[in-house]
């Protein structure tokens, strides 16, 4: 069973931000199983529909801040894959046809346990042949989650990923 769903939360609350993300995902109808994560801080979780839940809880959290006290960043992985470059670009290639010639994108990038040249976001990008690059208001979201020789990507829509504002 591969996680389909990744909370980041306070490292010094692990057991308040699990019984936290355990409520939160069952009020959307989902049965959270936390899977094995030896990276303090994150939780690697799978749920039946990890879009439709983030999309869910972001609407909680636009109607009561306060259910969210130790969890931080809501994001669903699409795949996992060897933390390589040659494998992530493989896998982010895939997402060239999909992203549409008039959508705008960007990519976020997130990196535990991994040390890069610092050109890693370069090569990544180059995998996408789309004109309309945009940081601020983008259409897609190739998100790239870096867990030591592992990697979560995505191609997600805006309102499938979110944030708690500290």
């Amino acid at each position: 069973m591969k996680a389909n769903l990744l909370i980041s939360y306070e490292p010094t609350h692990a057991l308040l931000a699990k019984e936290e993300a355990s409520s939160l995902l069952s009020s959307v109808k989902e049965k959270p199983k936390f899977l094995e994560a030896d990276t303090p801080g994150l939780f690697k979780i799978s749920v039946k529909d990890a879009r439709k839940a983030v999309k869910e809880l972001s609407k909680t959290y636009k109607k009561d801040k306060e259910k969210f006290k130790y969890t931080c960043n809501y994001v669903p992985i699409d795949d996992w894959c060897k933390s390589s470059v040659a494998e992530m670009q493989k896998k982010i290639k895939t997402f060239d046809k999909v992203i549409k010639n008039n959508e705008k994108w960007k990519m976020e990038l997130h990196k535990r346990k991994y040390k890069d040249d610092g050109k890693l976001i370069v090569k990544l990008t180059e995998m996408i042949n789309k004109p309309k690059v945009d940081l601020e208001k983008p259409d897609k979201i190739i998100k790239v989650e870096i867990i030591g020789k592992e990697a979560g990507i995505s191609l997600l829509n805006k309102d499938e990923l979110f944030s708690v504002k500290k």
